[in-house]
């Protein structure tokens, strides 16, 4: 018998349930597991094999033996609020009050959802591109609203000017704008960024932007907050990490800033999740935020190394390799070797080459899953030794 409480109409809405009515398990589990249990190189799951920089493990040590392992306070420490602040004035030139308009977070993840619930009624409709992280749809569907998309097509995963427009309408609450993108690896174009602050504005939502790779561009590129566009600021939720940025993944802290009104909402809804965390990995993180300019160019040099380096094997190998213009993935088609259909694709990999993948397919619903049918995420946010023997066995595949 199908349930019809409403967690579980919710939850099936959002995907999370399989066909019998249980919660279905991640795509990275998946993967992860048979990662371990074939001892492949695991490229599915985003995040670092290396520790973060010194200086940051030292704060965190520090923090540690100090007495910092208490509650802290509910909106962040102070010295993290307040790097949080020179951060964004530092790279972006965007003014943002410490005590007011930032607040800390258990990751990204958590500021989203936080967000999302905090503006997000029954009915509501939430944008976003289309693949997508895979907690926007859960957290949409478990606060009741409907998650609305616009696809991002070609080698090079553009959006459509049109198809943006259309994805808009009077129910339209959030336009969550994943930049640089998880899983494509694309960054939005000018026109794109433009069009989402006019359309917010003619239809009177909110933007949240989901920037955890703000370090992770490459080729010269600058990122570019959304915030800074001509009219955005005041209705614009902006969301980062030091996760990715500070090779800090399981320490889950995350912050968001904006208008000080927006802030106080999701502080409201943030206190009835996780309430506080990392009491010992705030402090680490600010020290992390104020290190010079030149540890981030090192860190985004490095990076877009790997990326060559993967890119080059995947080519090799015999994959098609769509352009990554920032992030820790690489996106490849399988079709070239035979394999149209990316799923059973991955789950066959760790055989066929003792490598582990993701199906850009599990970012997908229904229909743009058909399109990207035989793609696959692979994360270059390893060790180069790592990612060149993922490269030497990729290359049984043409064998």
């Amino acid at each position: 018998m199908t349930s019809s409480t409403p967690w579980q109409r919710t939850a099936r809405g959002a995907g999370l349930l399989d066909a019998t009515g249980h919660l279905r398990s991640t795509v990275f589990a998946e993967m992860s597991a048979l990662a371990t249990a074939t001892g492949a190189v695991n490229l599915g799951q985003g995040f670092p094999d290396e520790d973060p920089p010194e200086a940051v493990l030292e704060a965190a040590r520090d923090a540690l033996f100090g007495g910092s392992n208490q509650y802290p306070p509910g909106r962040g420490v102070p010295t993290l609020l307040e790097a949080v602040s020179e951060h964004q004035q530092r790279f972006y030139g965007i003014d943002v009050d410490p005590g007011r308009e930032v607040l800390v977070t258990a990751g990204a993840t958590e500021a989203i959802a936080a967000t999302v619930l905090a503006f997000v009624d029954q009915g509501d409709e939430v944008i976003t591109f289309e693949p997508f992280y895979d907690a926007y749809g859960a957290v949409i569907g478990l606060a009741g609203g409907r998650h609305r998309t616009v696809p991002l097509r070609g080698p090079d995963f553009r959006v459509d000017a049109d198809e943006l427009r259309a994805a808009f309408s009077s129910r339209t609450r959030l336009v969550i704008v994943n930049d640089p993108h998880n899983p494509t690896g694309t960054l939005l174009d000018d026109a794109t960024r433009s069009s989402l602050v006019a359309l917010a504005h003619e239809f009177d939502a909110l933007l949240v932007t989901d920037e955890v790779y703000e370090h992770v561009v490459f080729d010269g590129v600058p990122h570019v907050p959304l915030s800074t566009l001509p009219g955005a600021s005041e209705r614009t939720i902006t969301v980062s990490s030091g996760g990715k940025t500070f090779n800090a993944t399981g320490w889950k802290i995350g912050w968001l800033s904006g208008p000080a009104s927006l802030v106080s909402q999701i502080m409201s809804v943030k206190q009835y999740l996780t309430f506080v965390n990392g009491s010992v990995f705030q402090p680490a993180i600010a020290v992390g935020l104020r290190l010079p300019r030149e540890h981030f160019d090192d860190f985004t040099a490095d990076l877009q190394s790997k990326r060559d380096l993967l890119s080059a094997g995947l080519l090799s190998a015999g994959f098609d390799v769509s352009p990554a213009r920032g992030s820790y993935f690489v996106v490849a088609d399988a079709a070239p070797l035979g394999y149209d259909d990316a799923a059973e694709f991955c789950r066959a990999l760790p055989q066929l080459a003792g490598v582990v993948g993701v199906p850009v397919s599990a970012f997908c619903g229904p229909t743009l899953a058909a399109e990207h049918s035989s793609l696959v995420r692979f994360a270059f946010c390893k060790r180069a030794e790592v990612i060149d023997e993922a490269g030497r066995r990729l290359a049984a595949l043409r064998a």
